[in-house]
């Protein structure tokens, strides 16, 4: 495994990482979610992402159990949680958003879900039209002053919101976020490469990154339909499959149609290339692989070995078959 800084903190995270997403409490039992974090801790990763609404707060619950269960050293790992959308379904006004109140409930339940005393990573999920962005630093600042966050960060946040919390953070003596949680991924990139660009020299941003597969897409498994035992697939991702095969769908699917045919003249597996192109950009500090079989995250484990393997002469085909 390769480590890399959160941004310019000291805290090391690894290249690769693990998230809950859509899988635990909800496509997956207890023991293959056992067995998956047991293969992604065995190959060197450390830190673990979540958030309270996946699965309303049952992903957490699984994950904190079978951490506990493998007893895990707390020192050796790290977690994350993110609060905006809520951990019910149908969430009260005070049950959401990025309020002192809900922030200060959403951690302790994190806290509580996860089995832990702190929380190392806290992501603002997404920003709060509804609360000032100086409220939420605020509070953020609190928890880290209590011990129970370590770091706090943002997902899907502008450059624009980043850097008035950093400007509220300064101006009052606050922690300021340390990392932003985007999306990125050869479908992907604006956001991350050209919108963040200045925030990683001017304020030491970190990102840990999610969906670098655009959720399976860029596997080839989608590109002559759309089989029923993957995640596109399931009765209850209607919303994700509208999403990224709607109406730009076939246009999408003709850049990953040619992305999957280089990658197989490169002789790597579509998914672990497509990782390591993520990785490759050194304003990522964990790349958050998502999995619910442990044969696919030992494959998708090998973007490590891709990315050396593979030259500029190479990369560029990748770039050119996606643009």
């Amino acid at each position: 495994m390769q480590y890399r800084r959160l941004g310019s903190s000291g805290l090391q995270l690894s290249a690769l990482s693990f998230g809950a997403w859509v899988t635990f409490g909800a496509q997956i039992g207890r023991s293959q979610a056992r067995n998956l974090v047991a293969c992604a801790w065995d190959h060197g990763v450390n830190f673990f992402d979540n958030a309270e609404n996946y699965a309303h707060g049952e992903a957490e619950r699984v994950m904190g159990d079978v951490i506990a269960d493998l007893r895990l050293p707390r020192d050796g790992y790290c977690v994350s949680s993110k609060a905006f959308f809520g951990s019910v379904s149908d969430p009260a006004p005070t049950q959401r958003g990025l309020s002192r109140k809900h922030l200060n409930d959403a951690c302790n339940a994190a806290l509580k879900r996860l089995r832990v005393d702190y929380l190392d990573l806290f992501f603002c999920h997404r920003p709060d039209p509804d609360t000032p962005i100086l409220e939420t630093v605020q509070a953020m600042d609190a928890l880290v002053r209590q011990g129970k966050v370590m770091y706090w960060g943002t997902s899907e946040w502008s450059a624009a919101q980043i850097r008035e919390a950093h400007k509220h953070a300064r101006a009052n003596h606050l922690q300021a976020p340390a990392m932003e949680q985007p999306q990125y991924n050869l479908l992907h990139r604006e956001r991350v490469e050209l919108e963040y660009a200045p925030l990683y020299a001017e304020y030491g941003m970190g990102t840990t990154v999610w969906s670098p597969l655009a959720s399976g897409l860029l596997t080839g498994k989608y590109n002559q339909g759309v089989p029923e035992d993957t995640r596109l697939g399931h009765d209850t991702m209607g919303w994700l499959r509208e999403h990224l095969l709607g109406d730009s769908g076939e246009a999408r699917l003709q850049r990953v149609r040619r992305f999957t045919r280089v990658a197989t003249e490169l002789d790597e597996a579509p998914a672990a290339l497509a990782i390591a192109w993520c990785l490759r950009n050194p304003h990522v500090s964990s790349v958050i692989l998502g999995a619910s079989h442990v044969e696919q995250l030992q494959q998708n484990l090998q973007a490590l070995e891709v990315l050396e393997r593979i030259g500029e002469a190479g990369w560029q085909r990748v770039k050119a078959a996606v643009a």
